[in-house]
């Protein structure tokens, strides 16, 4: 059997200097997105992502559920004496909606935030009737089709527009739109207006607006506990002619104090006795203390409609006083972990306090992790194929033993160096206020799509199509070769950027306590990390006995290496389809065109004479052409058909929101919740194995625990900031609610028996 030689081996070893630049292109693209727009977006609950505008760019916001602008109604100008009416515009999609100021049983009140010239002050929104919206045994207000809500301004004295005579209107928005899913937006809007003249364009709509708000009463309103102090009866006096006799519609403006599903003729009851208008309702079992009034709202319904659905065609506001005291719920029947979040609520608004120095035990626990996390991060698939290939090349004949000494710590310098520097970035952005975990990197479709096309060219190197000597001129080529501590330091950068997505399983508990403390000890934890993954390569380059355990060089060599090609495409595989749940089916096929094209530019370099320089031009200007539509495919988000969470049906799996686990707590249910991502492979297999068990989901059933789905394939605040109030940074993390108990965190590498073993104890 024919030997390679160490003379004809070395080229097909020289990738790291070519695909170590690569590498540092990709870690520069994450800098770059990492504190852009673009790393800005926010999920579905489950499977889609929030909408976002860039400061002061537009007064209109759209994503694919609803149209947002900001509109203005100054007919006189805007001066002071004159009437002004802002507004936010919210065109909703078919079968969506939004909510009132008070949503009923589920839901959030959409919220205005102005940032005004001085001298202009806004009031509060002026409420449009909504419609009553029946979701199951659930019963909210809310909007569909068009609505504006209306805001009040006014002009001081003292006011003055800028000098071109404009005035800018600046507004911070937030709203929760629904179908079955629901998933939270936010946008910022800025419009410029001409204090001179009018400014009408919207005025139709603000007249809408005007004629839908209530009028006040001008009769009479009380409520009155009846005997038992669970329900209250209403007599209004007042009413005008067109609503008596009439059956009207009931909206509370508080939330927690009358049960909002309750249905007329079966829980609640309402009569005329000639123009005195008398409802029994049933009180909430969220109600608390007895207020001495309640502001609400009777709706007359459209001709020809039912009262649980069309908005009123009138409707009349009162703030009726209450008679007696009713029985408050009390607080002892919130569960804790509802009162840990409404305290968490509470405090949000304050500084948060230094972090805590850990002690001296928790830390070198953590750092022990970090050391274990780091070592199994080499069997990974991406990371395996080039550590062997370095490792052979280590072995070969002839090489001085200083050699591979400087070999040994230049790669561990590189592996240390760069998971300190994305470390270092982690805490600065989180520092800066962005709501980031471990694997944020992973988050922008334009970083995934880089490291796609980085293991491309890798495994096209392993699978023989080319060498570095046959695309660069040789000088650049053989530069690995005269520079080998500059080799051996890339290719440490070069594992780091491969492999940093995989550290979550391995390292949840001590990264998520890492990102938590002062920074020089998270720092010593990340160091901690590189040093476990740099440790077998330095330890071979240093004892040379290692080195005789390594098979002796030979032809079996040449195969190995193509071999390695296969875990790399299927890494690519991997990419592609994590694109997929960030971009779509249109983004995957888009990087898939572009990475075929990358294939075909590069073996046309190969090629000799006047074929590769035409061959290759033609590739690069088809490349050219194709890149922007291509690309823009690549990188914008937009709503997944499938999630993280496919392969469960969706009465099986609800999206996650805290608001969701708080209610369902405080109505006594069991709760687990699998927090995952796309690109976490641990994840996937978790889902495929523990999470589809038939046992597993027989006990979930028997114990009726509600299975939520946090998924964090695109970037998620609510989900950071929950990960961090767990302990954790990173994904899969598997957490139980018990009523009554604080949350149970499970290990990352779920087991059908741990899972039934928690469910058990329920």
């Amino acid at each position: 059997m024919p030997v390679l030689s160490s003379t004809a081996l070395l080229p097909r070893l020289r990738l790291t200097a070519f695909f170590a630049l690569l590498s540092a292109l990709a870690l520069a693209c994450l800098l770059l997105f990492s504190g852009s727009a673009q790393a800005q977006i926010q999920l579905k609950l489950g499977s889609a992502q929030a909408a976002t505008a860039a400061p002061g760019a537009s007064a209109t916001v759209e994503t694919p559920r609803v149209r947002a602008e900001l509109v203005a109604l100054a007919p006189e100008g805007i001066a002071p004496g004159q009437p002004l009416t802002l507004g936010l515009r919210i065109h909703h999609q078919p079968g969506w909606h939004t909510y009132w100021k008070n949503a009923g049983d589920s839901g959030l009140a959409t919220q205005l935030t102005w940032q005004l010239p001085a001298g202009i002050t806004a009031g509060d929104i002026a409420w449009p009737m909504p419609q009553q919206i029946r979701v199951g045994d659930l019963l909210n207000y809310g909007y569909e089709g068009t609505v504006l809500l209306p805001v009040p301004a006014t002009v001081a004295a003292g006011f003055a527009p800028d000098a071109q005579g404009m005035v800018r209107i600046q507004l911070q928005a937030s709203w929760l739109v629904c179908r079955v899913e629901c998933i939270p937006e936010d946008g910022s809007f800025t419009l410029d207006l001409p204090a001179q003249g009018s400014v009408a364009m919207a005025a139709a709509d603000f007249a809408a607006a005007a004629r839908q708000a209530p009028q006040a009463l001008q009769g009479e309103a009380r409520f009155t506990v009846l005997p038992g102090g669970e329900r209250l009866q209403l007599q209004v006096n007042g009413l005008p002619a067109t609503a008596q006799g009439q059956t009207l519609a009931f909206y509370p403006e508080s939330s927690d104090t009358f049960r909002h599903a309750a249905e007329l003729g079966k829980d609640w009851t309402q009569a005329w006795k000639g123009a005195t208008w008398t409802a029994e309702l049933p009180l909430s079992e969220m109600r608390g203390d007895t207020p001495a009034s309640l502001p609400v709202v009777l709706g007359l319904p459209t001709a020809g409609s039912d009262v649980a659905h069309a908005p009123p065609t009138q409707a009349w506001r009162m703030e009726a006083p209450v008679e007696g005291q009713w029985k408050a719920v009390q607080l002892a029947t919130v569960s804790p972990a509802l009162a840990a979040a409404l305290e968490a609520n509470r405090n949000a608004a304050t500084p948060a306090a230094p972090a805590p120095t850990a002690s001296a035990s928790s830390l070198w626990l953590a750092v022990l992790g970090g050391l274990i996390g780091g070592l199994i991060l080499n069997l990974m698939p991406c990371v395996f194929p080039v550590l062997a290939i370095k490792l052979l090349a280590l072995a070969q004949p002839g090489t001085a033993p200083a050699a591979r000494h400087t070999a040994g710590l230049a790669y561990g310098a590189g592996v240390v160096l760069s998971f300190l520097a994305l470390g270092g970035l982690l805490l600065g952005l989180r520092a800066a206020g962005d709501q980031l975990g471990w694997g944020f990197q992973l988050q922008s479709p334009a970083v995934v799509a880089l490291l796609a096309a980085l293991f491309t060219l890798i495994g096209l190197n392993l699978a023989g199509l080319f060498e570095l000597r046959m695309l660069l001129p040789s000088r650049w080529a053989s530069a690995q070769a005269r520079h080998p501590v500059v080799d051996a330091f890339l290719s440490g950068v070069l594992a780091v950027a491969i492999a940093s997505p995989c550290t979550a399983p391995f390292m949840g508990a001590s990264l998520g306590f890492a990102v938590g403390m002062p920074a020089v000890q998270a720092l010593t934890v990340f160091a901690a990390l590189g040093v476990g993954m740099a440790l077998p390569f330095v330890i071979v380059g240093w004892v040379p006995a290692l080195l005789r355990w390594l098979p002796r060089p030979g032809a079996w060599m040449d195969t190995f290496r193509r071999a390695m090609a296969f875990p790399m495409f299927a890494t690519v595989v991997w990419l592609v389809w994590v694109l997929g749940q960030q971009s779509g089916i249109d983004g995957s096929a888009a990087l898939l065109g572009l990475l075929l094209l990358l294939a075909a530019l590069v073996w046309a370099l190969t090629l000799q004479g006047r074929s590769r320089w035409a061959l290759g031009a033609l590739v690069l200007a088809l490349t050219v052409w194709l890149l922007p539509t291509a690309g823009r495919l690549v990188v914008q988000p937009v709503e997944a058909a499938t999630s993280a969470s496919a392969g469960h049906s969706t009465a099986l799996w609800q999206p996650w929101s805290a608001e969701r686990v708080a209610s369902l707590q405080a109505a006594g249910q069991p709760v687990f919740v699998d927090f995952t991502a796309a690109w976490c492979v641990t994840c996937q297999f978790n889902k495929k194995t523990t999470l589809s068990d038939t046992e597993v989901l027989a006990d979930f059933a028997a114990r009726q625990v509600q299975l939520l789905r946090a998924d964090w394939t695109r970037r998620d605040p609510a989900i950071t900031a929950e990960l961090a109030r767990l302990g954790r940074s990173g994904v899969p993390v598997y957490v139980l609610y018990a009523p009554g108990k604080a949350p149970q965190v499970l290990t990352e590498l779920l087991s059908t028996t741990e899972v039934r073993q928690a469910l058990a104890a329920l």
